[in-house]
């Protein structure tokens, strides 16, 4: 019997727990904003884990993929791809090499936080940790920066070219740009000899 009054009152005081619960959270104004929020949370977690890529928004998926470009560039070439020429390309340059972040275009390109990054060499904008535009028109070879500021703009580099397309090499004053063309040739003839070898 005594067992049986022990269950009988555990689950009274089961009962009077979730009720007290319930009382406390729907008639405590605080605790239903954070409930409400909480569940608007847990809803976009779930929404962002069921969708599929490029599902979200419908401008990304409206633009078309632009050509890979491979050039380098001076400072001055760099400038015009800020986003706001008809193709929307936007490149930055860190540590001597140009990116292409188009995909990043709600970062670097107009409008968004980070766009003074783009069209320029942002190393010292990354090092020093700043959104002020780098108006310089000259190569800035970043020698007046300390080591940790270059550890940083070393680090972002290596960000970029994990994340971003690489272009090609920012030019110092009177340096020839490379020739890529030959890349793209031997890319078709290792891709010819290729196709003649599945053939045989």
């Amino acid at each position: 019997m005594e067992t049986q009054n022990t269950i009988e009152a555990d689950a009274t005081a089961e009962s009077s727990f979730l009720a007290s619960a319930f009382r406390e959270i729907f008639y405590s104004p605080m605790n239903l904003a954070l409930l409400s929020i909480i569940c608007f949370l847990v809803y976009k977690i779930v929404r962002d884990r069921t969708e599929g890529p490029g599902t979200r928004d419908p401008q990304q998926q409206a633009e078309p993929e632009l050509p890979k470009l491979r050039r380098d560039f001076t400072i001055k070439e760099l400038r015009p791809y800020d986003g706001n020429q008809p193709d929307g390309r936007v490149l930055v340059a860190v540590n001597g090499s140009v990116y292409d972040v188009t995909k990043g275009k709600r970062f670097y390109g107009p409008g968004g936080p980070y766009a003074t990054f783009a069209g320029r060499d942002a190393s010292r904008n990354l090092a020093t940790f700043s959104v002020v535009p780098n108006e310089k028109e000259d190569y800035d070879d970043l020698s007046d920066l300390g080591a940790m500021e270059m550890d940083s703009v070393r680090d972002w580099d290596m960000q970029f070219k994990e994340k971003y397309d690489y272009v090609g090499k920012l030019l110092r004053n009177g340096e020839q740009p490379t020739n890529y063309d030959n890349e793209n040739d031997n890319d078709e003839d290792d891709d010819k000899a290729d196709a003649d070898k599945k053939s045989d």
